[in-house]
């Protein structure tokens, strides 16, 4: 696990380095996992490692945003979600670039989760009403646009 979560680590930094010199406008996926009260959110093993994120990643050429959704939240997370409701779009930015965020929102039967060690340092369900005071960047600005407390 060690040298997957190095690799992240460098690529990571290699793209930073691309994306401040390239600015390019890129298109991603963002879940919103959430089950009763509780908020699902991660802490990467790359970027700021401090910072609690909502999962998702890039979306694949050819694939539609609903389905980097389902498969983003199945490789980060080991969760298998029929039904992912689209909650609109962000723009934020960051590292140079802009990122069209494409966001939607699952509810899953249970918390269990099967966390890619690689990828994800952490996974923890929070209080949606009481999020991590080391909130993300993208995950502020998702919550404070699209998200609202439980229904």
């Amino acid at each position: 696990m060690p040298v997957r979560r190095a690799g992240y680590r460098a690529a990571h930094r290699l793209l930073r380095a691309y994306w401040r010199l390239a600015r390019p406008d890129t298109r991603g996926v963002k879940c919103v996992v959430r089950e009763g009260d509780g908020l699902l959110l991660v802490r990467h093993s790359y970027g700021d490692r401090r910072c609690w994120e909502l999962p998702g990643g890039g979306i694949k050429r050819g694939e539609e945003p609903g389905d980097a959704a389902a498969r983003e939240a199945r490789e980060e997370l080991g969760i298998e979600v029929p039904a992912w409701r689209s909650l609109g779009a962000v723009q934020v930015r960051g590292y140079g670039k802009r990122t069209t965020l494409l966001c939607f929102e699952a509810r899953p039967s249970d918390r269990a989760l099967t966390v890619d060690a690689g990828e994800i340092e952490e996974a923890r369900w929070f209080d949606i009403a009481e999020p991590p005071r080391r909130l993300g960047h993208d995950a502020k600005t998702i919550l404070g646009r699209l998200v609202r407390e439980p229904a």
